[in-house]
């Protein structure tokens, strides 16, 4: 194998940033002579890839807001295709953020560079047509999903399913951290997403429906390192609440039930076996158009991928204070809905699969560099 190879990783958004992260370091235990560089976060970064862009230029969710970025998204695309030519790296992996990366897949594809794309869009949920472009422009995908190789099969993709990378993360964290909890009283824990829109719409909600337990639990918001802690300060005040800055697993080893945005959040809640209310409330132009367009019963992973209603979805009118107090409520210790959660809990952990899945997914894509 040739010396100093390089590999170019793209990833847009944090959850993307972490999964690359930990790939990148399990590629280097197989392969020390690689050079990687990349578009990414802080974790990227720590694990020694050289970032031309960072994330926090590049979340950008929902039509509404991609719409109103999209000269910042089309001059970013173009960087990025000057510095891939300017490199030629000997493989591009592309880490999820499909709006984006599917766009450059194609391109990559065109200009000669290899492809290998990490965490499946959703096409089995709504833009089904992608599927063609990753059957064209995409050497090898990886998906993280257990259903979606059946879904692939169907046209014909090179596929590869290793388990869900979240599960090794979140045993690494079980193994060296203490979860004996600080708290006086047991905790309800709100997750109410990283992102400021997030936040305005969910978090005053969460926090409304959560003071009526204030007498039994200790109220802790996860905040996001990226968001200033006086937003926060400002949406929780007259709240007696604790917030946790970057340290959501901290929040969750300790936690006895929780309020949780869709999303990523969803599954790390049921890995660290806690009963939770997923709650969403996005824009109504955003919402009317989801509903046209996505083809899925559920917005959590836990229930896509027990495809089962195994927690509680509370969407958009659905998402009030009164809905989540009872279904809070239902969650407590001694309650049969609580059992019957953590009991699914367990058939998700059997359908993830084994630990180690960064390091097959590497050995994988080790095989993609010229030899």
């Amino acid at each position: 194998m040739e010396q100093n190879q390089l590999v170019y990783i793209v990833c847009g958004e944090a959850s993307g940033d972490l999964h690359a992260a930990n790939l990148v370091a399990a590629w280097k235990k197989i392969n020390p002579q690689l050079r990687f560089k990349g578009w990414g976060g802080d974790r990227l970064a720590a694990q020694g890839v050289s970032l031309e862009q960072h994330i926090s230029a590049m979340s950008f969710m929902g039509f509404l807001e991609v719409l109103f970025n999209i000269r910042t998204i089309n001059a970013q695309f173009k960087q990025l295709k000057a510095s891939l030519l300017a490199q030629k790296p000997d493989v591009l992996v592309l880490v999820d953020y499909p709006g984006f990366n599917l766009r450059m897949a194609r391109w990559a594809h065109e200009h000669g560079i290899k492809v290998l794309y990490y965490i499946s869009p959703t096409v089995w949920a709504w833009k089904q047509n992608r599927v063609y472009t990753i059957q064209k422009y995409v050497t090898k995908l990886y998906c993280i999903l257990p259903f979606e190789p059946e879904f692939y099969d169907r046209f014909g993709l090179d596929v590869a399913y290793f388990g869900h990378p979240l599960k090794d993360e979140i045993e690494h964290y079980q193994a060296i951290h203490n979860t004996t909890t600080t708290f006086s009283k047991p905790v309800l824990a709100l997750l109410p997403g990283s992102r400021p829109q997030e936040l305005k719409k969910k978090l005053p909600i969460m926090l409304a429906a959560a003071a009526a337990f204030r007498e039994s639990h200790q109220i802790a918001v996860a905040c996001a390192a990226s968001i200033p802690l006086d937003v926060y300060e400002t949406y929780c005040e007259g709240y007696d609440v604790h917030l946790s800055i970057g340290h959501t697993y901290d929040l969750l080893a300790v936690a006895e039930l929780a309020l949780v945005t869709s999303g990523t959040a969803t599954l790390e809640t049921a890995l660290f076996n806690v009963p939770q209310v997923v709650c969403y409330k996005g824009s109504a132009v955003s919402i009317w158009l989801a509903k046209k367009l996505v083809k899925i019963q559920y917005i959590s992973l836990v229930n896509l991928i027990l495809q089962q209603n195994a927690v509680c979805e509370l969407i958009q009118e659905a998402c009030t204070v009164a809905n989540m107090q009872a279904e809070l409520q239902k969650l407590l210790p001694g309650e049969l809905q609580r059992q019957a959660q953590l009991t699914l809990y367990a058939e998700l952990q059997t359908l993830l699969q084994q630990s180690g899945v960064s390091d097959r997914i590497a050995h994988s894509m080790n095989t993609y560099l010229p030899s």
